[in-house]
């Protein structure tokens, strides 16, 4: 091993410091979870906003720093590179630290916020025609993230003194450099304008643009070395190179592009957010689009990624424990391919999102269970059980079916075209009724399980990899191996008649 490389992965749940060596194998990792640290506010106008979840950024940087001054002891670190969730940004002070806290994306600051934002920064869909960015509710959009830290902690916000994307930020502690990227900068923030490339009118209108890095870089273009804070800190070289970082759901089509080239094929990365990407040669939206759940990401190369995301991880674990809790079991029923046609085809039993309402592809939908005609809302469940979960096989059976409609209307509107793959990575890959039937929908296009177990992680280490070697991102293919095991297709002509009674009853 010539040289190994640094990957801090931060997710929302769980956050890892892995190191590969130069044959981007995976060969340590150290996995953490920290608490939400809370935080109180107060608008200029006097509205207390109390207890809100925020990032423990202190607490987190600590343990990075820890893990890589370990790590630096027993590998020859040269690189680091970064890969985190989206929807996140930081105000940082004149003294290079958070100038106020850094609330969750997931706090949903309530309707009247939502319509302050736009009618101070235009319609949402005229923002999401310029933007690629659709309107979601909770602050999933990083600009009414900033819009909510202007309100709620005005003297702190005005003493920012640079707003950096959440990898960049990263970077920015670690190397004292400040700069952006194209795959967090592009991904459903508001703040980039896809049509004329420079920051967005809601940048401009919110005076946060001059705060704002204005260049995109490429996510493998060098940040800067190492610190000597840094260095000191964790015994790195000071010749130590933090690459840009980038977007987690844009480093997990790195593997694909090295192996597979540009385009042809269809991302479905799944976990607690499902994510469907489907790299394209054109930025613009139908008609019809505006105003859905489906958005433009940028990749790592600065073209197009029309996506499509629901919370599926979610609702899947969020039902499961339901139906687990009623009948005393853990288990998960395996296939059952005539169980699965009985219920196709009778249409008897639904099973509807969105548990966290405007998250996905249904945003008019409630969250429930449909049997016989009788809605069972999922916030009353525990207390009113529908008749289904008395049968345990059958109320997973009904969830995985739920999870399938959810798919393929994502997969719909992100453009699937005839003949792309579709490779499915993530939690899912283990659920086998989910991928045949998903498979079976398709009959012009082939379906393949990947082996990629943390493809977020190797899509980071590769970007290092280029910083260092100056390689193509093609070079690399050969360093790695991607299993594409291809999913059986089988004839499920119920699927059709169930899904459109399924999509009538989640238009409300």
């Amino acid at each position: 091993m010539n040289y190994a490389i640094a990957v801090i992965d931060i997710g929302m749940t769980n956050k890892k410091v892995a190191v590969y060596d130069d044959a981007l194998r995976q060969i340590d990792a150290h996995y953490r979870q920290f608490d939400p640290v809370m935080a109180d506010g107060k608008t200029a106008a006097g509205m207390e906003c109390a207890n809100l979840p925020c990032h423990d950024l202190v607490g987190m940087e600590t343990w990075f720093l820890d893990e890589l001054g370990s790590f630096a002891k027993r590998y020859p670190v040269k690189a680091i590179a970064v890969t985190v969730h989206g929807a996140t940004f930081v105000c940082v002070g004149k003294d290079g630290k958070p100038a106020l806290p850094c609330v969750y994306y997931t706090h949903e600051p309530g309707e009247t916020f939502h319509e302050r934002f736009y009618a101070a920064f235009g319609k949402a869909e005229a923002l999401q025609e310029r933007t690629g960015t659709p309107a979601f509710k909770a602050m999933i959009n990083p600009a009414k993230g900033l819009f909510f830290a202007r309100e709620v902690f005005p003297e702190a916000f005005a003493s920012t003194a640079i707003i950096l994307p959440y990898p960049q930020y990263w970077g920015f502690r670690l190397s004292g450099k400040a700069g952006a990227e194209s795959t967090y900068m592009g991904c459903h923030t508001y703040l980039w304008d896809q049509i004329d490339q420079r920051l967005s009118s809601v940048a401009r209108d919110m005076a946060v643009a001059p705060l704002m890095p204005a260049e995109l870089k490429k996510s493998w273009d060098v940040l800067g070395t190492v610190s000597a804070e840094t260095a000191a800190a964790t015994g790195l070289s000071p010749d130590t190179i933090v690459t840009m970082g980038i977007h987690d759901s844009n480093s997990s089509l790195l593997p694909h592009f090295a192996k597979k080239g540009g385009g042809g094929f269809v991302l479905n990365s799944t976990g607690t957010w499902c994510v469907m990407m489907n790299p394209v040669e054109r930025y613009g939206f139908a008609p019809d689009e505006l105003g859905k759940v489906v958005f433009f990401n940028i990749s790592a190369f600065g073209k197009p990624v029309k996506t499509a995301i629901f919370l599926g991880g979610q609702e899947f674990e969020t039902w499961s424990k339901l139906i687990m809790e009623h009948n005393g079991r853990s288990d998960f029923p395996p296939w059952d391919e005539a169980l699965y046609r009985t219920i196709l085809k009778e249409k008897r039993v639904f099973l509807l999102p969105e548990i966290t309402p405007g998250s996905g592809q249904y945003p008019r939908s409630k969250a429930r269970i449909s049997e016989d005609g009788t809605d069972y809302p999922f916030e009353t469940t525990a207390g009113r059980t529908p008749p289904c979960f008395a049968a345990y096989e059958e109320a997973f059976a009904v969830l995985r079916i739920s999870l399938v409609m959810q798919t393929l209307t994502a997969l719909e509107r992100i453009g699937l075209a005839r003949g792309a793959e579709i490779y499915t990575e993530g939690g899912f890959r283990k659920n086998e009724a989910y991928n045949r039937l998903l498979s079976s929908a398709f009959a012009e296009n082939r379906v393949f399980l990947t082996d990629i177990a943390e493809a977020t992680a190797l899509g980071a280490a590769m970007t290092a990899k280029i910083a260092l070697t100056g390689k193509d991102l093609s070079e690399l293919a050969g360093d790695f191996n991607v299993e594409y095991r291809e999913v059986e297709k089988s004839n499920f002509p119920e699927l059709a008649s169930y899904r459109e009674a399924w999509n009538k009853l989640t238009e409300g």
